[in-house]
């Protein structure tokens, strides 16, 4: 407390004053002593002196607290009201401002400060703005890419799911013609019912793996990837060798991109592979993270099935990749499956 009573701005005016005090009594003092000891007036004596400098002392004094804590008044109130706007444009109110009528160096800073506070509220305007932007148009990708996921599994119903419960229906109605004349032919007609009810039915799967949820929803990626394959073990006769290294680090965006990568192939497989085997492998190699699928379906000819419309997912799982600043290499052979690396910088 003794501290700060003493630092402030009309100590400063105190300390002036009595400094300028003290050379003004030291210069008399000099010049009065001088005259005594050289000249030795009759109306200048030792008692005289001592009584002069000890009353302009006390006066002076008197005066120098008088005039230094008036004259510090004004100046102590522009600033403690510069401070106070500085801290309420530090709480946010940027509507406040100083006016002030003076032409001197503290009425700049004060009409700088109050430019401040109009230029402050003009960028959070801005901002409120740009944020209220955003919202919309998050509204609009959000409502555009959910018209266009259920474009796209609309298609896939129609191209695969619906086209192979018509095939059912005929050949159901062609094995119930022939039950009676020819057996035989009816129960191939049936094992080839049944061959392509399970069909439908794995493209079905693949599809209700599409609609589960994107995100991981809190889960770390190993506890996503099980949770993932756990459910799927579940509704077919994949085998799975799963390799996730429990404390894996890396970002939530990372994190994100990588489920839907190996759910994407997941859906592939199950559609397309007619595989019974699956190895996933995630690591850390090098400060890179590194992503091995592999299955062993009967695979396909890479260099003239890729760009066909059934290589969407690929190209969807490459394009992700490649969001991440990572690669993404393919490999695969008919009869020999398929093999999918997937390096991302990290």
């Amino acid at each position: 407390m003794f501290k700060l009573r003493f630092s402030g701005i009309r100590y400063l005016f105190f300390r002036a004053h009595f400094y300028s005090l003290f050379l003004t009594t030291v210069t008399i003092l000099s010049i009065l002593l001088s005259v005594y000891v050289l000249f030795r007036p009759e109306w200048l004596s030792f008692q005289s002196i001592f009584l002069f400098i000890s009353l302009y002392i006390v006066i002076s004094a008197i005066l120098s607290v008088y005039i230094g804590f008036y004259a510090s008044g004004s100046l102590k109130s522009r600033l403690d009201a510069m401070s106070v706007l500085i801290t309420q444009y530090a709480n946010g109110n940027y509507d406040s401002y100083i006016q002030s009528v003076e032409k001197d160096e503290i009425s700049r800073i004060t009409n700088e400060l109050n430019e401040l506070g109009k230029k402050l509220q003009n960028q959070v305007k801005s901002l409120q703005r740009m944020a209220d932007e955003k919202a919309e148009f998050t509204k609009s990708a959000h409502k555009a890419a959910v018209i266009e996921e259920r474009q796209r599994i609309a298609r896939d119903l129609h191209d695969a799911v619906s086209q192979q419960l018509f095939a059912l229906t005929m050949m159901s109605e062609a094995a119930v013609r022939q039950l009676k004349k020819q057996p035989e032919i009816a129960k191939t007609q049936m094992q080839e019912v049944s061959q392509a009810a399970l069909q439908a039915q794995t493209e079905m799967r693949a599809l209700l793996l599409h609609l589960r949820p994107v995100h991981l929803s809190g889960d770390s990626l190993a506890e996503g990837v099980h949770k993932l394959i756990t459910e799927l073990k579940q509704k077919s006769q994949l085998a799975f060798r799963v390799s996730i290294p429990e404390d894996l680090m890396v970002s939530d965006t990372v994190e994100d991109h990588v489920f839907r990568i190996i759910q994407e192939s997941l859906s592939n497989i199950l559609r397309h592979a007619s595989a019974t085997e699956v190895n996933l492998e995630i690591s850390n190699r090098s400060k890179e993270l590194f992503i091995h699928i592999r299955d062993n379906g009967k695979g396909f000819d890479v260099t003239n099935d890729y760009e066909r419309k059934t290589s969407y997912g690929l190209k969807t799982m490459q394009e992700r990749s490649e969001e991440l600043g990572g690669t993404f290499m393919i490999r695969s052979n008919k009869d020999e499956g398929t093999y999918i690396d997937i390096r991302i910088p990290c």
